[in-house]
């Protein structure tokens, strides 16, 4: 057995939230995907800020992508504000080189054989490692930064947000086409990043401990050079003393964006709020949560998915209605109220990947309309 390797866990503001969307970035014309991240972000950065707590524009491991992230904030309204701020800063550059911004989870007709890789070091040695999968990384997500106080929470509300895992991945599902076809999945995208060794779903480990035993025997056996390495859908991230929640596809629109992000904040802060009062968070064991990973990424709003150790089972949309009353407390001492509330106008409007598909059968499965669509939503900042 290897070493363990100590993980100091940064101070942060409970609750505090940080936002990160990865974008991709669109020819005006075509809809295809432009390589162009470099000069974008050469333009963008002529400033030279680069403090991880304060609002980034970023790269990422492909070069048609970049990524929006808010910095350290005080609710989930203030996090949007700060991703629009980043949005206008990137369209002042991009838009004259005939560049727009395209969120969901995939491009629905893009070929990954054709994308290019960032040139740094870390995603070589991805692509080198990882090979056909690593490849075929053309896909986009929002990461949502909750602030924990406490080290010791940091594990337990990991499990617990595997218990809801299925509704923010059914929400937030936007990529039903991949390479020109559609998939018969309301998210492909969770299923294609799993393929990566240290991406997908995360092990319950009980201890803080256990995970620097875990992280020291991947280090010991060249699994990973660094603790970002392990990719998982939900992960303590140390360096900004916060679990970071990894589950959602880019959303196609700032409202969407706010939306899930809200839902997830208040999700994190009701198990903590729960631990603080000496009840046992929620756990599910680890087949039935792979089991409502498939049936949420499958599926979307119509999964079944199971709700608690017994096998219980309710449909999504049931158990949306069901969180938004329960949270609806949690959201006013957030100062999220309004931005949850906007959960309701995906209920109303069909999560993403149900509007790419009605686009499809109105243009007789012509996806360049799709891609229209997801420019025209991103541009409007609400679902069309």
């Amino acid at each position: 057995m290897a070493q363990p390797v100590p993980l100091p866990f940064a101070d942060s503001p409970r609750s505090s939230v940080g936002l990160e969307w990865e974008l991709a970035l669109v020819d005006a014309d075509s809809g295809e995907l432009r390589q162009a991240a470099t000069a974008v972000l050469d333009a963008v950065h002529a400033d030279g800020d680069d403090d991880p707590l304060r609002p980034q524009v970023t790269g990422e491991l492909l070069l048609n992508t970049i990524e929006v992230s808010s910095g350290r904030c005080a609710s989930v309204g203030e996090a949007g504000t700060a991703l629009l701020d980043c949005l206008d800063r990137v369209r002042a550059v991009a838009t004259p080189l005939r560049i727009e911004l395209m969120g969901g989870g995939t491009h629905p007709s893009a070929n990954w054989a054709t994308q290019r890789v960032t040139d740094k070091q870390r995603y070589a040695t991805l692509i080198d490692r990882t090979q056909w999968w690593g490849r075929q990384m053309l896909i986009y997500g929002v990461h949502v930064h909750v602030g924990i106080e406490s080290r010791d929470k940091v594990l337990p509300l990991s499990r617990a947000m595997l218990t809801v895992f299925g509704v923010i991945q059914s929400l937030a599902a936007s990529s039903p086409f991949w390479g020109g076809r559609d998939t018969g999945y309301a998210s492909n995208r969770a299923l294609l990043f799993q393929q990566l060794p240290t991406a997908g779903l995360p092990p319950q480990l009980v201890t803080w401990g256990e995970l620097e035993q875990y992280v020291g025997d991947m280090l010991h056996v060249g699994v990973i050079d660094e603790f970002n390495e392990l990719r998982w859908d939900v992960r303590p991230s140390p360096r900004f003393g916060t679990l970071e929640v990894r589950i959602a596809d880019s959303a196609t629109n700032i409202a969407e964006v706010v939306a899930i992000s809200a839902l997830t904040h208040c999700l994190v802060e009701h198990f903590t709020s729960l631990a603080d009062a000496g009840e046992p968070l929620p756990t599910l064991q680890p087949w039935f949560v792979t089991e409502n990973k498939w049936r949420s990424a499958r599926y979307g709003m119509d999964a079944i998915l199971v709700t608690d150790s017994s096998g219980a089972e309710e449909l999504v949309s049931e158990s949306v209605e069901r969180w938004l009353e329960t949270l609806a407390p949690v959201a006013a001492r957030l100062g999220c109220a309004g931005e949850l509330e906007q959960v309701r106008l995906i209920l109303r409007r069909g999560a993403s990947y149900q509007r790419q598909r009605a686009v499809a059968r109105r243009h007789a499965g012509d996806l360049d309309a799709v891609v229209r669509s997801l420019l025209d939503e991103l541009r409007a900042g609400r679902p069309l």
